[in-house]
């Protein structure tokens, strides 16, 4: 086993001195100069690697029933948009509530996007800023098909004379 090693390093004595001046142990203020390095990695991101992520505070509204709502009213929407013209009746009532489901699904589905796209952590004034435009655009839609329904057709009525226009 002796014969792979060479001579000089076969005794206790000479293996010891011969590692302890190669050794970083050796020179304490290469040590420190070497962990003292003030340079970042470009690959990891500012501020501290270790906090946990933010844990939002527990709300109903927007737990499985707010999942359940979203889905409902989604289901919902098939048998709003299809009944006018199938039943061939144009109600004012049913009209009301088609334009109210429309407006909440799409209010619904732009918060998500907000949600995803923009969080509040990465953007708090564009998320604010979006949140703010997105409920003065629903407020300004509910306004407009609010008159266009009481002071016009409506929406069905609209609809089925756009389909059945002569060109």
């Amino acid at each position: 086993m002796a014969s792979f090693m060479r001579p000089a390093l076969a005794s206790r004595a000479a293996v010891a001195p011969a590692f302890a001046s190669r050794s970083l142990l050796a020179r304490p203020a290469a040590v420190a100069a070497f962990h003292n390095s003030s340079k970042r990695s470009a690959i990891l991101p500012p501020g501290p690697l270790n906090d946990p992520a933010p844990i939002p505070p527990p709300s109903a509204a927007h737990g499985s029933y707010h999942w359940t709502f979203e889905r409902l009213l989604a289901a919902g929407l098939v048998p709003l948009t299809v009944a006018p013209f199938a039943a061939g009746s144009l109600n004012p009532t049913m009209d009301a509530i088609l334009c109210g489901a429309v407006l909440i699904h799409s209010h619904i589905g732009f918060q998500t996007v907000i949600i995803d796209y923009f969080p509040k952590y990465k953007a708090p004034r564009l998320n604010k800023f979006l949140w703010w435009t997105l409920n003065a655009a629903t407020l300004t839609v509910g306004v407009g098909l609010y008159e266009f329904e009481t002071n016009d057709v409506g929406v069905t009525e609209a609809i089925k004379r756009i389909w059945t226009a002569k060109a």
